[in-house]
């Protein structure tokens, strides 16, 4: 055996080594990723729970909404791969994408009347696609098929559907089109210009000018989310809660061996292993007595002293979390947390009292904000406010409260209001002088989900935490 060709087998190997994270591994615990439990079960028992929930939400909150935005039929017309944002709002959870093209349309039947809003009141009609298990009447196309496959009938098609969106529309003769167009809100704006032209010059210029915004019905519709979805939301905390207080630990961490990249990818390979998903790529972090953020660098080792921080997220049944979590790494002969980390600590959990209590339906995000900054002012509290509600999407359908880089109030999405039946991610950061770090200011970064009741009243979705995780040094 020539010594190229052993060079060249021994680089080979190093490569597939450090590409398959075998080093990477070699940082972390022993037994750091057992076996994985399915905690929410099979794909098919979500699925039929999936399919419940769609049914209540559209028998329970859709006809209120219509009424309260004054709609009384609303079209939403969709390709396949360009989906309108209120999608996955209005399909089971076997539809993965629009059939060629599907028009969904909703009618409030009862509008012109002082019948309160009902199932009974709201027709559900897609001009493509399927039934959605039988929640929508799916209509079919009246073309001949010569050798139909296993008996099915032809699928509504371009301009046919425009044709059959214009008798529907004859027949009823709603007084308001609401059409999902929107300037501030992108989970209102889902019609695409191509779309629009289609169904301008299918129904005429009369039924087009009864075209109007909906704006706040999607909006509404996203963020409204059931008794049974709390519960399974709860859930959902609960095992974030469970994971990173596992990743923070002595069970994951070696100190001085394991870097901030491998807890990163222990968490993707832990919520992997589960059958879970995430909708953005996790994030581990360090600050340092005497150290800067630039001198620790993107990828730092773990060392006794350090502060870490997570930002992680797990996504089931089409709901999401975002959950931000802290932690300290014992110095040798340490049985606690410097009192001025506590202290800091404190700090943000502050911040997070004014946010509960200032979160009420009807409020808008920049209100709320606005309250939340005045009492950190006045506990001498140095930080920022910049929550999001979540739920379908991790930055989810609702009122913005601040961005980090908007302190003042966000212009048009902060300017939405609150309501019940929504949940939000109380993200922010306290910054305090702590003493045994020589006055150098230390950030607490939290976020913890939440719920607001159909009742108005808030609770954390699991609780908040209140108390460094520490990490023992073996």
């Amino acid at each position: 055996m020539s010594l190229t060709f052993t060079r060249r087998t021994a680089c080979a190997a190093l490569f597939f080594a450090y590409s398959t994270g075998a080093f990477a591994q070699d940082r972390l615990a022993p037994g750091a990723l057992p076996s994985a439990d399915r905690t929410f079960g099979t794909l098919r028992d979500q699925a039929a729970m999936q399919q419940q929930w769609l049914k209540t939400r559209l028998e329970t909150f859709l006809p209120t909404l219509m009424r309260k935005h004054a709609i009384d039929m609303w079209v939403v017309p969709m390709r396949e791969y360009n989906e309108d944002p209120v999608f996955s709002s209005i399909t089971a959870a076997e539809t993965f994408a629009a059939r060629r093209r599907t028009i969904y349309v909703f009618f409030d039947k009862c509008a012109a009347s002082s019948v309160a809003p009902s199932s009974n009141c709201v027709e559900r009609i897609a001009l493509g696609g399927t039934s959605q298990g039988g929640l929508f009447d799916a209509r079919t196309s009246a073309k001949t098929i010569a050798n139909p496959v296993n008996g099915r009938q032809a699928e509504l098609w371009g301009d046919e559907q425009w044709l059959l969106l214009k008798e529907v529309v004859d027949e009823r003769k709603p007084t308001v089109i609401g059409i999902n167009r929107s300037t501030v809100f992108a989970f209102s704006d889902g019609l695409s210009s191509g779309e629009l032209k289609g169904m301008t010059d299918a129904l005429g210029a009369a039924w087009a000018s009864r075209f109007r915004d909906a704006e706040g019905l999607p909006l509404e519709l996203i963020a409204s989310r059931l008794p049974e979805e709390e519960a399974f939301f709860e859930r959902m905390t609960a095992l974030v809660w469970q994971m990173t207080q596992t990743m923070f630990s002595d069970k994951v961490i070696v100190p001085g061996t394991t870097r901030t990249s491998d807890l990163v990818w222990w968490w993707r390979q832990r919520t992997n292993d589960q059958g879970l998903g995430t909708w953005f790529q996790p994030s581990v972090n360090v600050q340092r007595k005497g150290v800067t953020a630039k001198d620790l660098g993107n990828d730092p080792i773990i060392m006794p002293g350090d502060v870490l921080h997570c930002d992680v997220g797990i996504t089931v049944a089409r709901l999401n979390t975002d959950t931000q979590h802290l932690a300290y790494v014992l110095r040798p002969g340490e049985t606690d947390a410097p009192a001025g980390l506590k202290q800091a600590l404190a700090n943000a959990n502050a911040m997070q009292d004014f946010a509960m209590e200032e979160i009420r339906p009807g409020r808008t995000g920049n209100e709320i904000l606005g309250a939340v900054l005045a009492r950190m002012k006045a506990k001498s509290i140095n930080g920022t406010m910049y929550s999001h509600p979540i739920g379908l999407n991790g930055h989810g359908a609702g009122p913005l409260i601040g961005l980090w880089d908007y302190q003042d109030g966000v212009v048009g999405r902060g300017e939405a209001r609150v309501i019940p039946s929504m949940w939000f991610s109380i993200e922010l950061q306290a910054t305090t002088p702590v003493a045994e770090w020589g006055g150098q200011p230390v950030q607490m970064a939290q976020e913890e989900d939440m719920i607001i009741g159909a009742d108005g009243k808030t609770r954390w979705a699991g609780r908040r935490q209140d108390q460094l995780f520490l990490v023992r040094t073996r």
